[in-house]
Formats: C-alpha cells, structure tokens, sequence
C-alpha cells in the first residue's frame, strides 16, 4: 500500500476522514455547520423532502484528501452521492481519484480503517 490512500466516512452530520498505510493511520473529523437535522416531506408538495449537505461541508471534506492519490468512500446514505457530485462538479482532479463507493452502516473507526485496508490492499493488488 502507498501512504496516500484516504477513505472517508460520511453522513450528514459528519465525515471521518482517515490516511493510511500498512503500518500506520492518521484521522481527523469533520462535522458539518448545518442546524438542520430533518425536513419533513409534506404531502401533496413538490420535492424530495430531503435537504441537500451544505456545500462547505462537502468542500472541505474534498480539501482534507486533496493529496491523497486514491480515495474511496464510504456511508449509510446519499450523503456519500452528494460528495461525489460535489467533487466531479468543483474539483475534477479529486474526483478521478475515487476508486471505490461502498454502503456501510455506522462503524467504529477501527472498523473503518479494516475495511479500507482490505479494499487497498485488493486494489493495489489489481495494479
């Protein structure tokens, strides 16, 4: 494994961001400044009734993996699509160093840094 693979957690509410390597790890947590937990869908009115990540959340998720030369993404939700669309419509160059998308629940950190070393390691092992 290189020491620039990054696999980031995310939610609405926050994003684990987490640098490896065989032998070591570092992690830091982003949390987003939206006060908006949940909008209600009404019935009979137009729209998802799902409030969109603020925007600067999601920046600054894309800015904390800038150097990173693989990405992969992991989440409960459509939060993780969000970055995604974020990044391919803000910054191309991060964008192309996504090589993975995974649905997972809510895992602990360590759990997290199993999964993505088992990913690397196979994706590294397919170069």
């Amino acid at each position: 494994m290189s020491l620039n693979h990054a696999v980031i957690w995310i939610d609405h509410q926050e994003a684990h961001v987490m640098f490896l390597s065989q032998e070591a790890s570092e992690a830091e947590i982003i949390k987003t400044k939206s006060t908006h937990s949940h909008l209600h869908h009404k019935a009979n009115e137009v729209g998802s009734g799902k409030l969109a990540l603020d925007s600067k959340y999601l920046h600054s998720v894309i800015e904390a993996v800038k150097e990173s030369k693989e990405i992969l993404i992991l989440g409960p939700g459509s939060a993780k699509l969000e970055l995604i669309k974020h990044a391919h419509h803000y910054d191309q160059q991060i964008a192309a160093k996504i090589v993975g998308v995974e649905t997972v629940d809510h895992p602990s950190d360590k759990e997290i840094l199993a999964y993505a070393r088992k990913f690397f390691y196979k994706v590294d092992q397919m170069l």
